[in-house]
């Protein structure tokens, strides 16, 4: 198997196999946090570009996006993978201090439901600035939860087992792709929450749009708890482990997007020129996230963990303060990204509340709402570092305060 080199080896000294405990991982995994950090600053990229750009196109239709445009939007697809594969390792990290399985697993099932309340509520909030609760929206917080749901009862299996599930179903879930809503007739909506984006209806006018079905995130949590295991063994070695699987995972997308048959419900198609080539064989499906969408984008995080386990310098710190605190820079990001948009759109004349059934969807020849790229990335800059002390501040407050409730934060 390409994507793990060595699955007996890997597994052999399985930790979790004692039957009551854990083992023990005594510091934070610097790699860990600053890649989390990483991408948290990123993802807010992806977001200030949804409530501030002038275009109102898909940016990855390279037919009239531009090429900046293009990644603009494709370098933000690494967050939503590396954010809940990370979560899973952490995870197994955090989890393995000491606590027992039955712990453990209440641990995780609290905290996914935890989750997916604060999805529905201060999260939804944050992106639509009203309370009108008949429509709900399911992203990645909500895939989180559910997936912390699931692992809280994975976790009573064999770390090998865990693993080969959680293969299984990032490897074969493209499979399902035939597969509609329709076909299930008045459970249509039990799809719609597990493979396929779109709606699930209430009653009269109330809806939950599921933008983030649980599989593969689902598997994607799964193998990123077992890949915590690799962060006990020596620097050497995890290093060695570290470069194996990515290279492979990136290796094996370039191999499946060559033959173009299998793992994305896309295939691409020739283009009249090399640039227009590489942005169509990078355009991968997210909603769900394709197997060649987790390839393409976990195969490079994982090959730089022990690049970034060097980064011990002012660079590695600042994103280290974001990795820390991503749930708290995550709720914040939007609150204040939010309130930006609508601070500009009130200097600018718009009337107050124009955007709070959303962030950017108003259509219609008297809108001039929005800027060039050159002010998404301006309002980015500044939404983050205006959060870093304020992350910096919750960071402190967490790693002096262990009050049970606080990890939940």
């Amino acid at each position: 198997m390409i994507f793990f080199p060595n699955l007996a080896a890997m597994t052999a000294s399985d930790n979790l196999n004692i039957p009551e405990t854990y083992c023990n991982v005594s510091k934070r995994i610097l790699s860990i946090d600053i890649l989390r950090g990483i991408v948290m600053v990123v993802m807010a990229l992806d977001h200030t570009r949804d409530f501030f750009s002038n275009y109102k196109g898909n940016p990855l239709d390279f037919d009239h996006a531009s090429v900046f445009m293009f990644f603009t939007r494709w370098v933000t697809h690494f967050c939503a993978p590396v954010f809940v594969f990370l979560a899973g390792t952490s995870a197994f990290l955090s989890l393995s201090r000491g606590k027992s399985k039955k712990q453990a697993s209440r641990m995780l099932f609290t905290r996914g439901l935890w989750l997916i309340v604060l999805e529905m509520t201060i999260v939804r909030f944050g992106w639509t600035f009203n309370l009108d609760y008949h429509f709900m929206v399911a992203q990645v917080i909500w895939a989180i939860g559910w997936s912390m749901i699931f692992l809280s009862a994975l976790i009573f299996l064999q770390r090998r087992i865990i693993l080969i599930v959680g293969l299984l179903i990032i490897f074969l879930h493209n499979t399902l792709d035939f597969i509609h809503p329709d076909s299930f007739g008045q459970w249509a909506f039990i799809w719609n929450i597990l493979h396929q984006q779109g709606n699930v209806n209430f009653g009269h006018n109330t809806f939950l749009f599921v933008i983030y079905p649980l599989i593969p995130w689902i598997g994607v949590m799964a193998v990123g708890y077992c890949f915590g295991g690799i962060f006990l063994k020596p620097e050497k070695e995890r290093n060695k482990w570290l470069y194996s699987i990515g290279i492979s995972a990136i290796l094996l997308f370039i191999i499946l997007r060559g033959l173009n048959i299998y793992g994305d419900p896309k295939p691409w198609l020739p283009q009249a020129t090399f640039v227009r080539n590489l942005l169509a064989i990078l355009r991968c499906e997210k909603y769900p996230p394709s197997l060649l969408y987790l390839l393409m984008t976990l195969g490079p995080a994982i090959t730089v963990l022990p690049l970034l386990e060097k980064l011990n310098n002012g660079l590695g710190r600042f994103f280290t303060v974001y990795g820390r605190v991503p749930l708290f820079y995550y709720v914040m990001h939007l609150l204040l990204i939010h309130s930006m948009q609508l601070v500009t759109s009130l200097i600018l004349g718009f009337p107050f509340g124009y955007f709070s059934g959303g962030f950017n969807q108003h259509t219609g020849p008297d809108l001039h709402w929005g800027f060039s790229l050159t002010g998404v990335y301006a309002y980015w800059i500044s939404a983050v570092l205006i959060l870093y002390y304020p992350c910096k501040w919750f960071m402190g407050v967490k790693k002096r305060n262990k009050k049970w409730w606080i990890s939940y934060l």
